[in-house]
């Protein structure tokens, strides 16, 4: 059963962490890619995760059924997948998992595709609210990768779903390939356990934007936080 997200909120202090680590670059303040994991903050979407990071194979649709036996299916060439930290979630058939631990809540994990172009990535925040998370991360005293371009930042409520959506652009993300800018799409949102959490997607900017909303707005379509019985799709995109 599936994703009735309601409530306020998503990250504080550890967005602006979580967001600057997102991106390489020689302004940006480390992370787990980096084998760093920022003191009292949830850990953040990464270009490349640290020597503790797994790479679990993912098991096949068949093995990873909807809990509820009602869910819609997920669009062609995505599976639902039940990740080991409890989750689940809709990701493309065939990508591999990595994690990497947080201080705070379940681990940092990133499934990516096989030449490494396209990610999604889930994590849980600690902190209040999407809004102040992403204030404290466009603000000037968050440091911020090489070519960081705000595209757009906006408030998704609506009904009983609470969340915000950060899109920006980025010149080079840690240990990535160089695909010329990276389009991020970064969205945070309470889910059905009153728990904060978001879901972020990467890819070439150069192949267009719509991609990594897809993979956002599907993942989250199909998100269920550990342990948690979930209604149907919230619909938002």
């Amino acid at each position: 059963m599936w994703s009735v997200l309601s409530g306020a909120a998503v990250a504080g202090v550890a967005a602006a962490l979580v967001l600057t680590l997102v991106v390489g670059g020689d302004g940006d303040g480390g992370g787990t890619d980096g084998g760093t994991t920022p003191t009292g903050a949830s850990t953040a979407p990464t270009g490349e995760p640290s020597e503790q990071a797994t790479d679990t194979p993912g098991p096949s649709l068949d093995e990873t059924a909807d809990p509820s036996g009602t869910s819609p299916a997920p669009p062609a060439g995505y599976e639902v997948y039940s990740d080991p930290e409890g989750f689940t979630v809709a990701r493309p058939a065939g990508w591999t998992r990595e994690a990497v631990a947080s201080q705070h809540g379940i681990d940092v994990v990133t499934y990516r595709s096989s030449d490494g172009e396209r990610r999604l990535q889930i994590f849980e925040v600690a902190e209040a609210s999407p809004d102040e998370s992403f204030e404290l991360f466009l603000s000037e005293d968050t440091p911020k990768a090489e070519g960081f371009e705000q595209l757009s930042l906006e408030n998704l409520d609506e009904g009983d779903f609470s969340g915000t959506r950060l899109e920006y652009l980025a010149a080079s993300l840690k240990g990535g390939p160089d695909v010329g800018p990276w389009h991020v799409v970064d969205l945070r949102f309470q889910a059905a356990d009153g728990k904060l959490y978001a879901i972020a997607a990467y890819g070439p900017d150069a192949d267009g934007r719509e991609d990594e909303r897809e993979l956002v707005e599907t993942a989250l379509g199909h998100f269920c936080p550990p342990y948690t019985e979930c209604g149907t799709d919230a619909g938002l995109f």
